[in-house]
């Protein structure tokens, strides 16, 4: 038997989120902390209240902090009971609260961390990304393979995966590719591809000032979903996942290997749960939102 704690990204925001975590301990100071790195009200943006230019929950630059805060709360509150896992990872930005989790470095670190990469990747746009699914695996392989421009960027299971690149050759690949249903997706940039070159160097030089410690708990990366505790291993990981995909469909065929008979979902929805549950059989879900899951 063994649990796995999963974090999902981008793309699981939804006004409202935050209410289910302003009850828990340092939930209202958390949000305040970030609000005042990034120099706007965070808390106001999760409740749809907020005004002027950056205020968009759906803005990269907001939604990467927001889903850290309360994913990071959420997971004080599992050990606040005494819960662990035996694993963790994240889909994306949820790796950097899977890193959290594990212990490799403390919130603050992980607030900066989160600011940094939002800005980069936000910065770095003029790219595109689509949702694939229902799809012959090597006939998209072969396409991607003959098209310049464009990379798998979330290998999310067997029957769906998001291509990035550029606009004419997501286009390309998604028009020719025989399957069920392929939708573009709001994305300022061509994340998880090499568009991504000049965010991942610049955050790969902010890595270098900070500690990683080592995990305490073993830490699937997107780049590569092989068990790692070592913190120099997991920080080298990091540098190069903005350009690498996320390889979601290893992640769970790891977990399905290694024993894991229950994943967690800890974070607003249930995408990584749904992936978990048509992927992986004999592996149960569960999803932690708010404090209400927590029986608080």
């Amino acid at each position: 038997m063994g649990i796995a704690w999963v974090f999902p990204g981008q793309g699981s925001q939804k006004l409202g989120m935050a209410a289910g975590v302003l009850e828990l301990p340092g939930g209202r100071d958390r949000f305040a902390a970030a609000s005042d790195l990034l120099g706007r009200d965070l808390l106001a943006i999760c409740a749809g209240e907020a005004d002027g230019e950056l205020s968009d929950l759906n803005d990269t630059r907001n939604t990467q902090p927001a889903l850290f805060v309360i994913e990071s709360l959420l997971v004080d509150g599992l050990k606040a009971q005494g819960r662990s896992a035996d694993r963790v990872a994240g889909h994306s930005l949820g790796e950097l609260v899977a890193l959290y989790a594990a212990g490799v470095f403390d919130v603050n670190t992980g607030l900066q961390l989160m600011k940094t990469r939002s800005e980069l990747m936000a910065a770095a746009g003029g790219g595109a990304m689509t949702a694939v699914m229902g799809f012959d695996r090597a006939e998209l392989d072969q396409l991607v393979a003959a098209t310049e421009g464009v990379v798998i960027a979330n290998d999310n299971s067997s029957a769906q995966v998001v291509l990035s690149g550029s606009p004419e050759a997501v286009a390309a690949v998604s028009g020719q590719l025989k399957c069920k249903r392929a939708i573009p997706l709001a994305v300022s940039g061509a994340f998880h591809s090499p568009f991504m070159q000049s965010a991942a160097d610049a955050f790969a030089a902010a890595l270098e000032a900070v500690p990683f410690a080592d995990a305490v708990i073993p830490v699937l990366s997107n780049t590569d979903p092989t068990p790692e505790t070592n913190g120099a291993a997991l920080k080298q990981r990091l540098r190069t996942q903005m350009t690498t995909g996320v390889r979601w469909r290893e992640t769970m065929e790891a977990f399905s290997t290694s024993g894991i008979d229950t994943a967690v979902e800890i974070g607003p929805g249930n995408v990584l749960s749904g992936l978990i549950k048509r992927g992986c059989e004999g592996i149960t879900t569960a999803q932690i939102s708010g404090a209400a899951d927590l029986g608080l």
